[in-house]
């Protein structure tokens, strides 16, 4: 069986987004954007399962296009968080720069499987 990159890296960008979570909570007492970002963070890998799953191509596209609309949300808040001082640089880099490989790879599966009905 083939390896199912976008579902291994959306997991590990989840337990990163839980693991960012839990710091926000227990060491800055921030309690609003962090949950909007596990929400999000949280639905990106959840959706790419439910992907593996699809009746059709057409719930296929739908799934997955929703875990790219999270990721970009997710996007948004890691940035938000960074720029009201909550996280630091190297947190911000690490996180985003794992999130942009998985809008990547959400994009061109999209792409692909669009061209490909």
């Amino acid at each position: 069986m083939k390896e199912n990159i976008v579902k291994n890296k959306s997991f590990d960008f989840v337990l990163k987004t839980v693991k960012l979570y839990q710091f926000l909570v227990n060491d800055k007492n921030e309690f609003v954007l962090s949950k909007q970002l596990l929400r999000s963070g949280t639905s990106i890998g959840a959706n790419v399962r439910e992907a593996e799953q699809a009746e059709s191509k057409a719930d296929f596209i739908h799934k997955t296009s929703i875990s790219l609309k999270e990721a970009n949300e997710s996007e948004y808040w890691i940035e938000l968080l960074f720029k009201a001082d909550y996280i630091s640089e190297n947190q911000f880099n690490s996180i985003t720069k794992d999130l942009k490989e998985i809008l990547r790879l959400l994009t061109s599966i999209i792409k692909t499987s669009k061209n490909n009905q």
